[in-house]
């Protein structure tokens, strides 16, 4: 499934409308249970004419970021990605376990398989405009399978 999104975003006063258009494919967020603390969210995200994506939201987590994850050595480390994740124009950025993704912690409830969850991500163009892109993110136990497999 595709979500295709043209996303607005108006200056603080209003007088200024700036369109940038994110194209988001595949997003899904891994299930949790009572207690569990954090889960990731994952999808692909393409942006037309090049953008970062510098936040992320959601009412379900105390504490919601864009991370990455790599090897560094023989150790696996996990940590905020600085300054935003950047999406080259045109160039699809997968956001994958193991990879990079959205962080959701300090989780309220259990985000039990087969329900959605809110998720706004923000991004910034070259110019340091801001706009945001509500989704909502279907919770699965692993990724939607694919029609086509390679």
């Amino acid at each position: 499934m595709t979500l295709k999104t043209l996303i607005f975003a108006a200056t603080l006063m209003g007088s200024i409308v700036h369109a940038q258009s994110v194209d988001v494919k595949d997003a899904w967020v891994r299930t949790s249970v009572q207690g569990q603390k954090a889960t990731g969210a994952f999808m692909k995200l393409t942006a037309k004419d090049g953008a970062k994506l510098v936040a992320a939201s959601s009412p379900v987590a105390g504490v919601t970021e864009v991370h990455e994850m790599k090897m560094e050595g023989d150790i696996m480390k996990m940590k905020a990605v600085a300054g935003g994740l950047d999406l080259p124009a045109g160039k699809t950025v997968e956001l994958k376990p193991g990879g990079y993704h959205v962080m959701l912690m300090d989780l309220k409830a259990a985000l039990p398989k087969d329900s959605t969850i809110p998720l706004t991500l923000v991004f910034k163009d070259a110019k340091g405009m801001e706009s945001r892109l509500e989704l909502k993110v279907p919770v699965a136990v692993a990724p939607m399978a694919s029609a086509h497999k390679h």
